[in-house]
């Protein structure tokens, strides 16, 4: 999902964020309220001095409740359309969303009680005009081992709700293809392969994976090339054995 969730690994000497110390007013993410209780999680192109959870330095989860307020398919819409178009109201959303106006604004301070959206100050407005916008655009769910079971629960909640997107997309394209123009339909698609790798090798991969797909982000329309549209792009390696193989001498 953009902003960017990302399941990457976490380093524990990574600090969480102290959010009754932040909400005091002491050292953390420069704008107020609420920030979800996260780590830094470490990125091949991470920069520890831009904002945490940005896409170049995304934040990672640790609060399972915060993981939970997002795992819902209309927040995750939400997120989105907030992350890569900018400050929307309530009704814009909506319309992203499948919801009601209503039902949105509600969607929207659960986002807010987590610090994941905030809305903008806007002098004349009431709440129901207000515009609202993203503060956290790139996180990640950690794969620490030692994670407790119940941000393990959440986060594979939040993994979950994000397929369901994923295939959403997928099958809105293919019910269209034939209408995209010939040079889009080739560009796209998927690919499977295998891999007989360790787990440093399977890291430095996906940090290399990461690395090019970054460099084509261009958040900013001014560094798109013409003909430039928006494509999802994901990348998922999985265990292609058992638990109980990992350990023993030639195994596959």
């Amino acid at each position: 999902m953009y902003f960017i969730l990302d399941d990457s690994r976490v380093d524990s000497e990574h600090r969480a964020w102290d959010r009754s110390a932040f909400n005091a007013g002491a050292s953390g993410p420069p704008r107020g309220g609420n920030q979800p209780s996260a780590k830094k999680a470490p990125n091949p192109q991470t920069d520890p001095n831009a904002e945490p959870g940005s896409p170049e330095n995304p934040l990672e989860i640790s609060d399972p409740r915060a993981l939970r307020a997002l795992a819902h398919p209309a927040r995750i819409a939400i997120m989105q359309h907030l992350a890569l178009e900018g400050p929307a109201t309530a009704t814009e959303c909506a319309a992203v969303a499948g919801l009601s106006p209503s039902a949105c604004s509600y969607h929207l301070r659960a986002l807010a009680k987590y610090g994941f959206v905030e809305e903008v100050p806007a002098a004349g407005l009431d709440r129901r005009h207000r515009p609202w916008r993203a503060r956290v655009i790139a996180m990640s769910v950690g794969q620490e081992p030692d994670r407790p079971e119940a941000l393990r629960v959440a986060g594979r909640a939040v993994l979950e709700t994000l397929q369901a997107r994923i295939d959403e997309m997928r099958a809105e394209y293919l019910d269209r293809e034939s209408e995209y123009p010939g040079d889009w339909q080739q560009a796209v698609g998927s690919g499977q392969d295998v891999l007989h790798v360790t787990p440093a090798e399977l890291i430095e991969i996906r940090e290399e994976v990461a690395r090019i797909l970054g460099g084509y982000r261009r958040l900013r329309p001014q560094d798109r090339p013409a003909g430039a549209r928006r494509v999802h792009a994901t990348a998922e390696f999985l265990p292609w054995f058992s638990p109980d193989a990992a350990d023993q001498p030639g195994q596959q």
